[in-house]
């Protein structure tokens, strides 16, 4: 860390400002305790008057150079650009001697997490990865009954992150290079696994299946990952932008009681439309007809089980960690070594749909 006085705000350089940046970043620095953003960097100027709209008295620069000029001034380094400037970016901020958050997946392979992992290590800082998902308000909810045992041994998790857009947007994720790291395996996939991993435990082999559906997409839009945990516990992971019927977002059975969630988290939706954590009431939270219902014989759908409420979400709670980790020492919320475990399933998923074989890890 910098001089930063004792007390003063940690000074934030956020480096992109599209949907990551402006919608999660942003938003979640400027409004916790202790972090403060000072520079944004993006050379899209639509953006830049964006960013000095949103977040007046803000500094907006076009290059990272030109924010890693400036190291001595900053305390952290938050890269939420494309995925594949995501290991330069992270080196280049960890060489300069800055703590840095960098967003999922924070590369594309798991041996390039490991290199990043020890160079944060050698060079004594933070390097965190930005899976916001581990606060989302049903998997809060469900690690909480995993916890308590209201499941009893969990057999199966089933959980899906599916859309219904039959239209391609354009942009780098839906590219088919692969240098691009796109596609839906590494964009939600990274979310879904990541979830698994924290619920259930490493993963022992990895089977999956990824097509192509749309007319003129170039990369995987539909894809389905079945992990086999060191535990036992089954997962079934589903990502799709083909859906035209939504799936519940967590179907979990054990040998005691089922869990099954509809629907997502609201904290996207909220950011999206510009409210914010500080002076929003009652964030994170959703009305009682979508609570999750527990329990066993009979589909939610026809009364089965009893409502669950569901915890708040609280993505503000993964930047106060960062600005205790960096602060104080506290824990790194996400370490680069668990996105490398789920890289290693993301990797493995790669290979078994490409080759039809059950992956070994």
């Amino acid at each position: 860390m910098t001089g930063t006085p004792p007390g003063s705000p940690l000074r934030v350089g956020l480096v992109g400002y599209g949907l990551a940046g402006s919608v999660f970043h942003a938003p979640l620095i400027a409004t916790t305790e202790g972090l403060a953003l000072d520079t944004v960097v993006t050379s899209n100027p639509e953006r830049q008057e964006q960013a000095r709209t949103e977040h007046p008295g803000v500094r907006v620069v076009a290059t990272p150079d030109e924010l890693f000029e400036r190291a001595d001034d900053l305390d952290l380094v938050v890269i939420a650009s494309p995925n594949k400037t995501h290991v330069p970016l992270a080196t280049t901020a960890l060489k300069a001697g800055l703590p840095v958050v960098v967003d999922k997946p924070v590369a594309g392979t798991a041996a390039e997490a490991r290199e990043l992992a020890a160079l944060a290590e050698e060079r004594g800082q933070l390097l965190s990865v930005f899976q916001n998902r581990r606060w989302d308000n049903d998997f809060l909810t469900l690690r909480h009954l995993v916890a308590d045992g209201e499941l009893g041994d969990v057999w199966r998790f089933e959980s899906r992150f599916e859309r219904w857009r039959p239209q391609l947007k354009g942009g780098w994720r839906e590219s088919g290079d692969p240098a691009e790291i796109g596609g839906l395996l590494y964009d939600l996939g990274s979310h879904v696994v990541d979830q698994a991993l924290v619920l259930f435990g490493p993963a022992a082999s990895v089977y999956a299946e990824a097509d192509v559906r749309r007319q003129g997409a170039e990369t995987d839009d539909d894809t389905f990952i079945a992990v086999t945990h060191a535990s036992g516990v089954r997962s079934h992971l589903y990502v799709s932008a083909t859906t035209a019927q939504l799936g519940p977002r967590f179907r979990v059975l054990g040998s005691r009681a089922g869990y099954v969630k509809y629907g997502l988290d609201p904290q996207e939706a909220a950011l999206k439309d510009g409210h914010r954590p500080a002076t929003t009431a009652g964030w994170g939270t959703e009305p009682e007809s979508l609570w999750g219902r527990l329990g066993s014989g009979e589909s939610p759908l026809t009364g089965g089980g009893r409502p669950v409420p569901t915890l708040p979400g609280d993505y503000p709670a993964y930047y106060a960690g960062v600005a205790a980790a960096v602060r104080d020492g506290a824990p790194n919320p996400v370490t680069a070594l668990e996105a490398a475990a789920a890289l290693d399933v993301l990797e493995a998923a790669r290979r078994s749909a490409r080759d039809g074989v059950t992956v070994t890890l």
